[in-house]
């Protein structure tokens, strides 16, 4: 197969060079060689690499920033994904999105299934969700993955992040009353792998094959506070020099901490649809940090 991969070099874009290699040829770029946010640069490169399999890490991620630049966010979040579908639509390829837990607006108590509502509350959220719709009603064959709490050992994370204040401080303030499933970028681009590997390899990839839109997250769930206590504690007993001691991570609400876009409460995502349909299980969220902090320490 031939592979059309964007944001190469952000952190799931990363992870995912290594994760497809095996299954074809990949043709990797990013944002220098493809704007997003200009249709015709995407048309382009589709008519130019006429993939089997487009995936597509890429977005607008500056949650904060998309408040004051709706237009960029929506041209790369909600437009892109559908230009993208478009495209793979005439040739007769599958598009691979990435979407996000902001959609939701984190009031639900459980964990959000695929069937929920969505209900963004700020730019990036309802962006992303309209690159999801965009997609859907594009006629591409497509999968949306729904993920939370990126991190990786390449790119900034909140897990870099509170290395670099733990080197720093002897005390910090982080919320702990969000909670969700820190998600490394390794598992999204093995769990991708596994699932166009499937693709691949069925006769007629037209028929059968369970397109559609999934949750897919680590296992388990914590708040960022514990998150950030975690990160220090494992880097505590890897030796590593810190001014910051676990206890010292001190909790406060959200309402203490504002930012210009609002964050979910509630960022769990109920996996039962992928695990069932695809027979996967999703190590919890630990098992991944234990392996990107091994590489960053």
């Amino acid at each position: 197969m031939k592979i059309l991969l964007t944001g190469m070099h952000g952190q799931v874009g990363f992870e995912l060079q290594r994760a497809l290699a095996p299954l074809g040829e990949i043709i990797a770029v990013d944002q220098s060689e493809c704007d997003l946010a200009d249709p015709a640069a995407i048309r382009r490169l589709l008519a130019a690499a006429r993939p089997d399999i487009v995936v597509n890490p890429a977005a607008y991620t500056a949650v904060d920033r998309a408040e004051a630049e709706p237009e960029q966010a929506l041209a790369i979040n909600g437009r892109a994904p559908g230009v993208f579908g478009e495209e793979a639509a005439k040739v007769g390829a599958l598009v691979v999105h990435y979407s996000t837990d902001y959609v939701f607006d984190g009031t639900r108590q459980g964990a959000y299934t695929e069937d929920d509502r969505p209900n963004p509350q700020s730019v990036y959220g309802r962006t992303k969700l309209a690159g999801e719709q965009a997609l859907q009603d594009s006629g591409a064959k497509h999968l949306i993955f729904r993920t939370s709490w990126v991190f990786g050992a390449h790119g900034a994370n909140f897990a870099r992040t509170m290395l670099r204040l733990a080197a720093e401080r002897d005390a910090i303030n982080v919320v702990a009353d969000q909670f969700g499933a820190p998600t490394s970028a390794a598992l999204l681009a093995d769990v991708t792998a596994q699932i166009l590997g499937r693709y691949g390899r069925d006769r007629d990839r037209d028929r059968g094959f369970p397109f559609g839109l999934y949750h897919l997250v680590a296992g388990g769930e914590t708040s960022w506070h514990e998150y950030a206590r975690t990160v220090v504690r494992a880097a505590n007993a890897a030796g590593r020099s810190l001014k910051l001691a676990p206890e010292n991570i001190l909790p406060i609400a959200t309402s203490a901490y504002p930012l210009p876009a609002p964050r979910p409460e509630n960022s769990r995502l109920d996996t039962s649809c992928l695990k069932t349909t695809f027979g996967l299980h999703l190590p919890d969220w630990r098992h991944g940090l234990d392996h990107v902090l091994q590489q960053i320490l």
